[in-house]
C-alpha cells in the first residue's frame, strides 16, 4: 500500500469538520506503534478489522513477549501480510534479550529468521540483561545488514519489564539520564531507525513521573528519532498535551482510536479537548491529511 492509496480527506465521514493536520504514511513524525498479541490474542481477521477502519493512523505493529513463537508460521505470515497490505510495519518487540542468553549463534539465526518471515523492525532491548554499548552497536549493524530496521530500546531503569513493582524497581536503582541519551545518540549515529524510550522508571511503576527525564531526552535528541512507550491513556494524553500531536508513541492496539482523537484535536479529557492544535500550510515539505 502506498501513500496515494490512503483515504482521501473528501472520502472521510464528516469531512467538512476541521481536524488537526497529520502527515500521511510513511510518516517521520507523529508515528503510532500499536501492541499486537500479548495481553489478548490477535489473529489476522481481528487485525484486518482494526486496520480497515484505523489503518491510516497506525504506522507499526509490535509483537510482545515473543508471542510470535507460539503461532503456526502460516498464521504469523498472514498477520504480517495483513499489516503490510495497510502500509503498517511489523516489529519483533524486545524478544532479543531472551535470545541473547542462548548465545551468538541463536541470535544470528533469530535475526535472519525475522527477516525471512517478513518482519520490518527488530527491537534491541535490554531490560533484564546488561549489554555493553559496543555490543548494542554491533547488534544495530547486524540487524541492518539483514535488511531490517534496528530499533534499540533505552531507559533509565534497571530491571525494567515484567510488571515489576515500584518497590522492587527502587531497589534496583536507575541510571543517569545522560547514559540513556549517549546510548541513544550513538545508536542513531549508527543508523538506527528509531529509539524506543522505556517507560518504566519514567511514567510506569513509579511513585512520581520523571517528567524531567522526558524533557531532557526531548531537548537533547529531538522528537523525530525517539518513540515513547505510553501504553496508558493518562500517559499518552500527557505526551500529546506537552509535546503536541507529532510525538511518536507506542500504545496498546485497543487505544489507537483514543490516541488519534487526541492527535486530531477532536475529543479528549477536559485538559485536552480543543487545546491540541496545529498550523500546517498546504506545502510544508511533507504530505498532510486534514
Amino acid at each position: 500500500m502506498t501513500t496515494d492509496t490512503l483515504t482521501p480527506t473528501e472520502q472521510l465521514a464528516f469531512s467538512f469538520l476541521r481536524t488537526n493536520a497529520r502527515p500521511v504514511k510513511p510518516r517521520t513524525r507523529g508515528v503510532t506503534e500499536i501492541r499486537g498479541p500479548y495481553y489478548t490474542a490477535m489473529g489476522p481477521r481481528y487485525l484486518r478489522d482494526v486496520l480497515e477502519t484505523m489503518g491510516d493512523h497506525v504506522d507499526a505493529l509490535k509483537f510482545a513477549g515473543g508471542s510470535f513463537t507460539l503461532m503456526p508460521e502460516r498464521a504469523l505470515s498472514e498477520i504480517i501480510e495483513v499489516a503490510h497490505e495497510h502500509d503498517v510495519l511489523v516489529s519483533t518487540g524486545g524478544f532479543i534479550e531472551h535470545v541473547l542468553t542462548r548465545g551468538p549463534g541463536a541470535t544470528d539465526r533469530y535475526i535472519d529468521e525475522a527477516a525471512r518471515l517478513g518482519f520490518d523492525i527488530l527491537e534491541i532491548s535490554a531490560g533484564f540483561i546488561s549489554i555493553p554499548t559496543d555490543d548494542i552497536l554491533r547488534l544495530v549493524e547486524r540487524v541492518q545488514h539483514a535488511g531490517l530496521k534496528a530499533k534499540p530500546e533505552v531507559g533509565i531503569q534497571f530491571g525494567a519489564g515484567g510488571a515489576t513493582t515500584p518497590e522492587e524497581l527502587e531497589q534496583e536503582g536507575t541510571r543517569d539520564v545522560g547514559y540513556a541519551i549517549d546510548l541513544a545518540r550513538r545508536c542513531i549515529d549508527a543508523g538506527a531507525y528509531m529509539v524506543m524510550i522505556e517507560s518504566e522508571g519514567i511514567t510506569e511503576e513509579v511513585e512520581t513521573w520523571r517528567t524531567d527525564v522526558v524533557a531532557t531526552i526531548a531537548r537533547e535528541l529531538g522528537l523525530e528519532k525517539v518513540m515513547f512507550e505510553a501504553a496508558d491513556p493518562e500517559v499518552f494524553g500527557w505526551y500529546v498535551k506537552n509535546y503536541g500531536p507529532d510525538v511518536n508513541l507506542f500504545v496498546d492496539h485497543s487505544q489507537i482510536v483514543q490516541l488519534e482523537c487526541l492527535r486530531r484535536g477532536i475529543w479528549g479529557t477536559k485538559s485536552l479537548w480543543g487545546r491540541v492544535l496545529t498550523y500546517r500550510p498546504d506545502h510544508d515539505g511533507e504530505g498532510v491529511t486534514r
